[in-house]
């Protein structure tokens, strides 16, 4: 792991989005509290930005690639609240 501070979140994010990183709560204990704000705040833009982008309605593959990208996102999101319930962190 890089040193506090020095990661990507929005690098993590996509690859969340893309299959690359599965977020679970071992995956979690590497970060402290200010890196789980900051990866579910990318998590959530890089949510808003797939929903933000034309939908693909002519073509089934785009429409499928587009809803795996936002459910890995939503689960993502699910985990990382979880996990900052157990800790006592406030994401908000």
């Amino acid at each position: 792991m890089p040193a506090k501070g020095a990661r990507n979140y929005k690098a993590i994010a996509v690859d969340v989005a893309e299959g690359f990183v599965t977020i679970n709560p071992l995956f979690l204990k590497g970060f402290d509290e200010e890196g789980i704000k900051s990866l579910y705040n990318a998590i959530e833009r890089k949510q808003a930005e797939i929903r933000a982008e034309p939908f693909p309605h002519h073509d089934v593959l785009l429409i499928r690639k587009r809803n795996i990208r936002l459910q890995r996102l939503y689960a993502s999101l699910t985990i990382i609240k979880a996990f900052a319930r157990e800790r006592r962190i406030s994401l908000f």
